[in-house]
C-alpha cells in the first residue's frame, strides 16, 4: 500500500465565506418618547390654537377705527367743530386732517391718504366722499360717524363713493384671501423643502424657492384678475410680481425658522408669519382697527406691506407700493444670507421635520 509522501508540501486553499451584506440602516430617529412623546404635541398645539384665537379676538372681536385718518373741507373754525364733534361720538377714533378744496380732499381719499373726505355745504348740506374699495365696515364707520355731524348741523348729507370696489369682489374681502393663500402655499414650501431633500445644495434651493415664488405670483394674478374672478383689477405684472415677492418672503422666512430652531421652528413660524401676520394684514380691516400693541407688527411683517401694495395696486394709485417693495426684499435677503450661511458655512445639521 502506498505510503503518502510526508515530505511533499500541501498547499491548503483557503475557503471563501460570502456573506450578505446587512442593509443600510436609517438614521436613528431622535424624537421623544413615554409621557412627553403623548404630552407634548398636545401642549404645542393646543398652545398655537390658543394663541390663534386671542389674538384674531383681541383684533376682531369688536373692531373699532384708532385714528383713521379722515379730511375735512371748510373754514378752520368749521374743521375743528366736526373735530370735535368725532371726537365725542368716537372718542380716539379719527385723525381729521383740514384740506383747503374739494380736488386734494377727493385726490387723498383715492390714494388712501385719508378713508374719507366731509365737505361742509352752505348751510343746508353736506357731502361724504369714501371709498367703497376699503370695504363695507370702514364705509359703514365713515358713513355713520359723519351722519351725525351732518344731523347735528341740520344738513342733509350726500354720499359719493370715489373708488368703488370692483366687480368681483363686492365685500372687500379677496386680497385677504390672496394673502392668506399665498402665505400658507409659501409656508408650506418652507417646510417641504428640507423635509423632502435636507441635502439639496444652497443653489439649487435658491432656485426651487425662485422658482416656487414667480409661479406662485403668475397664478394667484391670474386666478384673482380679469382671466379670473376678476377680484383685483390691479396690473397683471403687478400683482404677480408683489405676490412672487410675498412667497419669497414667507418661504425663505419659514426656511430660517427651521434651520435655526429645528422642530420648534415650525410652530414659531405658524405663530408668527401664519397667526400675527394674517391677523395684521389689514386685508379683513385696515389696520387703524388693530390694537395698538398688534398695529407695528402690519408693517414690519411681509403680509400686511404685501396687503397694502395689492390694494394699492388694485384701487389707491399705488399706496403702499413702495414701501411693500422694501420691505419684502429686505426679508427675503435677510432669510437668503441666514441661510447660505447656515447650509454653506455652518456645520450643516439634518433639520428635523
Amino acid at each position: 500500500m502506498p505510503t503518502p509522501n510526508t515530505n511533499a508540501s500541501t498547499t491548503v486553499e483557503p475557503r471563501l465565506t460570502h456573506r450578505p451584506l446587512a442593509p443600510a440602516t436609517a438614521a436613528p430617529q431622535h424624537g421623544v418618547s413615554g409621557a412627553r412623546a403623548v404630552l407634548l404635541p398636545v401642549v404645542i398645539v393646543l398652545a398655537i390654537g390658543s394663541i390663534f384665537v386671542s389674538v384674531f379676538l383681541s383684533a376682531f372681536h369688536a373692531p373699532a377705527p384708532h385714528d383713521l385718518p379722515v379730511a375735512v373741507v371748510g373754514s378752520t373754525a368749521q374743521a375743528d367743530r366736526i373735530t370735535d364733534g368725532l371726537e365725542r361720538g368716537l372718542p380716539g377714533g379719527f385723525e381729521v386732517k383740514h384740506y383747503a378744496d374739494e380736488d386734494s380732499a377727493r385726490q387723498a381719499v383715492q390714494d388712501r391718504t385719508v378713508y374719507a373726505a366731509y365737505l361742509i355745504g352752505d348751510g343746508t348740506s353736506a357731502e361724504l366722499l369714501y371709498a367703497g374699495a376699503n370695504g363695507p365696515s370702514v364705509t359703514s364707520t365713515v358713513a355713520g360717524a359723519f351722519s351725525g355731524i351732518a344731523q347735528a348741523n341740520g344738513d342733509r348729507l350726500d354720499q359719493h363713493d370715489v373708488t368703488p370696489a370692483s366687480a368681483g369682489d363686492t365685500r372687500g374681502m379677496s386680497v385677504f384671501y390672496a394673502g392668506f393663500g399665498i402665505v400658507l402655499a409659501g409656508y408650506l414650501f418652507g417646510m417641504m423643502t428640507y423635509q423632502m431633500a435636507p441635502r439639496l445644495p444652497y443653489r439649487w434651493r435658491m432656485a426651487s424657492l425662485a422658482a416656487f415664488s414667480v409661479l406662485g405670483g403668475i397664478a394667484v394674478a391670474l386666478i384673482t384678475g380679469s382671466l379670473g374672478f376678476a377680484a383685483l383689477p390691479g396690473p397683471f405684472l403687478g400683482i404677480a410680481g408683489i405676490t412672487a415677492l410675498m412667497a419669497a418672503a414667507i418661504s425663505s422666512a419659514t426656511m430660517v425658522f427651521l434651520r435655526l430652531f429645528g422642530r420648534a421652528g415650525v410652530p414659531l413660524a405658524s405663530v408668527v408669519l401664519l397667526i400675527f401676520g394674517n391677523a395684521t394684514s389689514g386685508g379683513t380691516l385696515p389696520t387703524a382697527y388693530l390694537p395698538d400693541w398688534l398695529h407695528p407688527l402690519s408693517q414690519i411683517l411681509p403680509v400686511g406691506v404685501g396687503v397694502r401694495a395689492l390694494q394699492g395696486l388694485s384701487h389707491f394709485v399705488n399706496d403702499g407700493l413702495v414701501m411693500g417693495i422694501t420691505v419684502l426684499a429686505a426679508w427675503t435677503l435677510a432669510a437668503a444670507a441666514a441661510l447660505y450661511w447656515r447650509d454653506t458655512r455652518a456645520p450643516r445639521a439634518q433639520p428635523a421635520a
